[in-house]
């Protein structure tokens, strides 16, 4: 019994991930796909992996209404699943990193925004655990200029350029920012649709890693 049980939820998890595979290329527009070798020049930063982390792939998500929810009083807190969903890449060792609008005003480098958005969440932040900071450590992309705010592909060419190669996902909410990753070249995957997983499962992350973009 346990071994055909075992088989079962192989078949099931071969089955799902061919179909959210399907689904992604979907996404893709036939004619907007990225050019080969995009994001490689030789002036293109690079993002050296923490000790433990796996240099692919590379999880890049929207913020709001994607990881995090203001609700009416102000009060921010983390959407159903997203905390575990980032533990169990942090688990596994896979990079993530947020690609998301803030005023350019925030700052005049990337350093400087990202401290401003994590202390305008935190000052909000009523979950039972912080927001995991840590997680996305330098890999935080926000727009320069109000030109550079998202739907803009400029966000996520820089957060390409700065994956050394690997193969990048992009998680969001909205089916437009969703559009505009996948023809970039992002495994591109809509949050809070019905009848599919609140996220992306990380086991099909970490077998997208394994192949190149």
């Amino acid at each position: 019994m346990k071994g055909s049980a075992s088989n079962r939820s192989v078949s099931v998890g071969l089955a799902l991930g061919a179909a959210l595979v399907s689904t992604t290329l979907l996404c893709t527009p036939a004619t907007a796909a990225a050019p080969e070798g995009a994001g490689k020049g030789p002036g293109a930063a690079v993002t050296t992996p923490a000790h433990g982390e796996r240099a692919c792939p590379v999880v890049y998500f929207d913020l709001g209404e994607t990881l995090v929810h203001t609700a009416e009083d102000g009060r921010t807190t983390y959407l159903p699943g997203a905390s575990s969903y980032l533990r169990t890449l942090r688990a596994r060792h896979i990079r993530v990193g947020l690609i998301t609008n803030v005023p350019a005003a925030w700052g005049t480098t990337e350093a400087e925004r990202a401290a401003r958005l994590r202390r305008e969440v935190d000052a909000t932040w009523r979950g039972p655990a912080a927001f995991a900071w840590a997680d996305f450590g330098d890999r935080i992309r926000t727009p320069r200029t109000e030109a550079e705010r998202k739907p803009s592909p400029v966000l996520w060419q820089r957060a390409k350029e700065d994956s050394a190669g690997c193969r990048v996902v992009y998680q969001a909410e909205t089916a437009q920012e969703v559009s505009v990753a996948s023809s970039l070249g992002y495994v591109a995957y809509q949050i809070g649709l019905p009848q599919r997983p609140a996220f992306l499962p990380a086991g099909l992350v970490e077998l997208l890693g394994r192949r190149l973009a």
